[in-house]
C-alpha cells in the first residue's frame, strides 16, 4: 500500500511540475502565463485577506466549488443571479446557504482592471477553493486552467446536489454519475472537515429517524443529547462538523469512528463496510486523505468543463455576457 501511495505522489508532483493537461484538451497549468501572469497571485492575495477577517470562509470557498461542479459541471453557474424571467441555482433551497461570492467578485474585479476579458469566474472558483484549502492547513494543489463560464444558471438542474440524507447506496450512485469511485466519495466528503451545518440539515437524526428508531442509532447519545440543545434556537442555528473546523485535517474522520458525524451521509460513510475502511484508513494517516484528496478534487474540477465556443468569460461573474 506505501508504495502504490508513493508512485501516485510522483506521478501526481510530475504533473504539476511539467504543466501536463488533465484530462479536458484546452486546459492547462499555465493557460494565462502570456495573458495574465498574474493572475494566480491575485486571487490569492483575495483569499487570504478575506480568510483572515473571516476564518469560516474557507469552507464556503469550497463548498462553493463543489456546488458549482455537480450541477452542470465547472462552469460558475452557481454565481449568476436570477431575473425576472430565470431562478437560478443560487437560490436553490440547496443553495441559499452558500457563501463567498464576493471574495469571487472582488478576485474578478482586481484582474479585470488587469487583464479584461480574460480569465474566467469558473477558473477563478477552483483556485480560490484550492487556496481556501492551503490557508486552513491542507494540502496545496495546483489546478490547470482554462475553463469557460457557462450561459446556463436554472434551479431544477440543483437536483443534481446529494441531499444530507443519502445512504451510502445512493451516494455511490450519485457520484458515480460523475466517474467517482466509493475511495473518492470518501476523499471528497472529508472536505467537511471545515465548516458547519445548520440544524435544518441533520435534524432527521434527532427525532422519527425511522420506524424502528427515534433518534439514529449510528449517532452517539452524548452527541445526540448536544445536537437537540444546540438546535433549540431553530433550524437556522449551525453546529461544526468537527472539532477543528477552522483547519483541514482528518479530524472528520476521527468522529465518524466515534459516532460523531453530523450528517446522515457523514456517518453513513462509516456505518456501511462499503466505505468504512475508507475512513479508517484517512482516520488513521491523514497524508494519505491529503493525497487522495487532492487527487479527487483535482478530478472534480473537470467534470463538464466548457471549452471553446461552449462557454465564455463573463464580465461580471453574476450575469451572462
Amino acid at each position: 500500500m506505501v508504495a502504490s501511495y508513493v508512485a501516485k505522489l510522483l506521478l501526481l508532483v510530475a504533473l504539476l511540475r511539467c504543466g501536463a493537461k488533465l484530462g479536458a484538451d484546452a486546459l492547462s497549468m499555465d493557460y494565462y502565463m502570456m495573458s495574465c501572469p498574474f493572475m494566480d497571485q491575485m486571487v490569492r492575495s483575495t483569499v487570504y485577506q478575506a480568510l483572515r477577517r473571516d476564518p469560516t470562509l474557507a469552507a464556503a470557498l469550497l463548498r462553493l466549488h463543489f456546488h458549482d461542479c455537480f450541477v452542470q459541471g465547472c462552469d460558475a453557474s452557481v454565481l449568476i443571479d436570477s431575473t425576472e424571467d430565470n431562478t437560478a441555482e443560487k437560490d436553490s433551497p440547496a443553495n441559499l446557504s452558500l457563501r463567498g461570492y464576493e471574495v469571487i467578485d472582488r478576485a474578478k474585479q482586481l484582474i479585470e482592471d488587469q487583464c479584461p476579458g480574460v480569465v474566467s469566474c469558473a477558473d477563478i472558483v477552483a483556485m480560490a477553493a484550492r487556496d481556501a484549502v492551503f490557508w486552513a492547513g491542507g494540502p496545496f494543489y495546483e489546478i490547470p486552467k482554462g475553463r469557460k463560464d457557462g450561459r446556463r444558471s436554472r434551479i431544477e438542474d440543483t437536483i443534481n446536489l446529494p441531499p444530507p440524507t443519502l445512504n451510502v447506496t445512493a451516494l455511490v450512485r450519485m457520484f458515480g454519475q460523475h466517474g467517482f469511485d466509493a475511495q473518492e466519495l470518501v476523499a471528497l466528503s472529508g472536505a467537511h472537515t471545515l465548516g458547519a451545518a445548520s440544524c435544518a440539515s441533520f435534524k432527521n437524526r434527532l427525532s422519527n429517524f425511522d420506524t424502528a428508531d427515534g433518534v439514529d442509532p449510528t449517532l452517539d447519545t452524548g452527541m445526540a443529547r448536544t445536537l437537540w440543545r444546540a438546535c433549540a434556537a431553530g433550524d437556522g442555528s449551525r453546529v461544526p462538523f468537527d472539532r477543528s473546523s477552522y483547519t483541514f485535517d482528518n479530524g472528520y474522520f476521527n468522529a465518524l469512528q466515534r459516532g460523531l458525524g453530523l450528517l446522515s451521509s457523514d456517518q453513513a460513510l462509516f456505518a456501511d463496510p462499503r466505505t468504512r475502511p475508507v475512513v479508517n484508513a484517512y482516520a488513521m494517516n491523514d497524508a494519505m486523505f491529503f493525497l487522495d484528496f487532492q487527487q479527487a478534487i483535482l478530478k472534480m474540477g473537470l467534470l463538464d468543463v466548457k471549452e471553446g465556443g461552449r462557454g465564455e468569460v463573463r464580465r461580471d461573474c453574476r450575469r451572462v455576457n
